[in-house]
């Protein structure tokens, strides 16, 4: 069977490649893919070659009736899923990891609300290059359909690519995009100088916080224990190649950050906190975060401020 992906970037390339290296044939969709299509090149991962089985267009067409992996920003996923080439299918599984900053929906709300076909999520600890050079990665795919589970776990499967299943949609794609925050909370510790134990000590209460969140909308809190919550939030807080880890850390830094790539976390932690201000949930680290994202205070404050807080039993 052929798979679809919709996202030319980094990551989407990335499983693009080790699809195919799998055996599969890959529709590979992006807006301007000239030069990959001539060069078998992505500007993303330098050095990497397309294999053969990988097709790279620029007309959705080619995608219909393909199960469709979706590698946009969560921010550009809606407008993405209303243009009226959008092409037919009864799977979407969506690959991006945040909060839609307008509606505060998760990707697969955004999916369900516009088309058909069963909304899948596949998420966990990955960075691009090390799915590309096809270093051993697992992620969770969950979705409440099992059907859709039982034909695109084996279907997105490989030697190198371990995917395992849940039935919590909500629950994984909620650690995929809260992680981001807490990344940019430590990289915000270590690019001041904070030190590692404030880093394990915001990690594990960022996971707290990331469980708390995710229960008050209809996640299972377990769910975070995984891949898609724990083991993503290990990775993403602890490598400088963590776009959100290294956006906090220039911040920590007293630098400004590298605009020109993606950083989910930034609207996720501003889209999470109007969220927990509605539903009245507790999220001490994010509402910092969002604050000095925002310009609205200084790590000194926010620091001074989360260390104040009433002292509690954990």
């Amino acid at each position: 069977m052929k798979i679809g992906i919709i996202g030319a970037g980094a990551f989407g390339s990335a499983l693009a490649i080790t699809l195919a290296k799998g055996g599969r044939s890959v529709v590979l969709w992006g807006r301007e893919v000239s030069e990959m299509t001539q060069t078998r090149q992505v500007p993303r991962l330098p050095g990497i070659q397309l294999p053969e089985k990988v097709e790279v267009t620029s007309d959705l067409t080619h995608l219909s009736g393909l199960p469709i992996l979706l590698s946009v920003p969560t921010q550009s996923l809606s407008s993405l899923l209303d243009r009226e080439d959008f092409p037919d299918t009864d799977h979407l599984i969506a690959c991006c990891k945040g909060i839609d900053l307008v509606t505060g929906r998760g990707p697969s709300q955004m999916i369900a609300d516009s088309h058909s076909g069963t909304a899948s999520v596949l998420t966990g600890p990955s960075f691009a290059t090390d799915i590309a050079k096809g270093l051993p990665t697992a992620l969770t795919l969950a979705s409440a359909d099992p059907t859709a589970l039982t034909l695109l776990q084996p279907l997105l499967s490989t030697d190198t690519l371990r995917i395992y299943t849940s039935d919590d949609p909500k629950g994984a794609e909620m650690g995929g995009a809260l992680k981001n925050v807490i990344a940019i909370g430590c990289g915000l510790v270590m690019g001041a100088g904070l030190g590692d134990s404030a880093r394990a000590a915001l990690m594990t209460r960022g996971l707290v916080e990331m469980r708390r969140f995710a229960e008050s909308q209809g996640a299972r809190p377990d769910t975070l224990m995984g891949l898609s919550g724990f083991g993503d939030l290990v990775l993403t807080c602890s490598s400088p190649l963590s776009r959100n880890f290294s956006h906090g850390f220039a911040l920590g830094q007293g630098q400004a950050p590298d605009t020109s790539k993606t950083v989910e976390g930034v609207a996720t932690a501003l889209a999470a906190l109007e969220v927990a201000r509605r539903h009245d949930i507790d999220m001490p680290i994010t509402s910092m975060v969002s604050q000095i994202i925002a310009g609205k205070t200084s790590l000194a404050h926010a620091i001074t401020t989360l260390l104040s807080r009433d002292l509690t039993k954990e």
